[in-house]
């Protein structure tokens, strides 16, 4: 049985990746060693900011729900207490969302939860 060379399926491969790393500078985009690197560093990368990405909106959303809690004169810790004895079950992107376009709307709820607290 005669040999089959691996020149194509090798040239795809460097062609996937090469196209990858389309953009880069200099040698990154250029030659097939360096760009292989520098890809699977930036997939790496981009996997890893996908989880942080959720993290950060999370620290976001309670931000905004301290300072507006903080304009009703609670803190976020009590504000989310007094929601939960309330029963009132709203996650924290509904709230801030409450707390910027929904002032009188998120007051309600923070005098519900000072009510509950005292």
């Amino acid at each position: 049985m005669a040999r089959i060379k691996g020149g194509m399926n090798a040239k795809k491969k460097h062609n996937r990746t090469l196209k990858l790393a389309k953009g880069y500078r200099g040698a990154r985009s250029k030659q097939y060693r360096v760009a292989k690197q520098s890809v699977m560093r930036a997939l790496t990368s981009s996997y890893a900011g996908r989880k942080q990405r959720k993290r950060q909106m999370r620290q976001l959303w309670i931000a905004r729900i301290n300072a507006a809690a903080r304009m009703n004169d609670l803190s976020y810790s009590k504000l989310m207490h007094g929601l939960k004895l309330a029963g009132v079950d709203m996650n924290r992107k509904i709230l801030a969302d409450m707390a910027i376009n929904d002032a009188e709307g998120f007051a309600t709820l923070a005098e519900l939860a000072k009510a509950k607290i005292a």
